[in-house]
């Protein structure tokens, strides 16, 4: 992490001139960015590139620069992609879960023993469990997000009805 001394003494060896909004806080190096928030550094850059991120302060040899408050908008981002979609890993995981159930339905013998069924319908079951786990932690979270955003509408419309109702009392009050 570096501050902004740091910064000036980096940029003020003759090399050129960095701006920075705002000389008390303190930067962090795109791997050091990476490193908290749990993405790549490639990522990142694609952030910047769709404007899900606005482009960072940079050092002399344009060295990204990121704030406190650009973390706060990586984990955010990452948060959203969890909650309205699925990560590659669970996807991975709900394809070969149905691989599993398949291979468990082909190994299935009317004749086999009574042991042998009950393993594979246990294995079926841990299998199901796992899918269902995810769609739920998934659906949870979601429930956790529409809450939120219905307690913040309700705010705005509360807000909303007391500006209608002083805007109805500064036209009727003579003026």
């Amino acid at each position: 992490m570096l501050r902004f001394e740091q910064l000036t003494s980096v940029c003020s060896s003759g090399e050129g001139k960095i701006t920075v909004p705002d000389v008390d806080e303190a930067y962090l190096q795109i791997g050091e960015v990476a490193e908290r928030t749990g993405v790549t550094q490639r990522t990142l850059r694609f952030y910047e590139e769709k404007g899900l991120l606005r482009p960072p302060s940079r050092m002399v040899g344009g060295f990204r620069l990121y704030s406190e408050q650009d973390v706060k908008r990586v984990e955010h981002i990452r948060r959203l992609q969890d909650l309205l979609g699925v990560a590659l890993a669970e996807i991975k995981e709900m394809v070969e879960a149905e691989e599993v159930l398949r291979e468990l339905r082909a190994q299935y013998r009317p004749d086999s023993a009574i042991d042998e069924k009950r393993r594979q319908l246990e294995r079926a079951i841990d299998v199901v469990q796992g899918q269902y786990s995810i769609v739920k932690q998934k659906t949870e979270q979601m429930e956790e997000m529409k809450a939120q955003l219905k307690e913040r509408l309700k705010t705005f419309d509360r807000w909303m009805k007391e500006l209608n109702e002083l805007e109805t009392k500064e036209a009727v009050a003579p003026g």
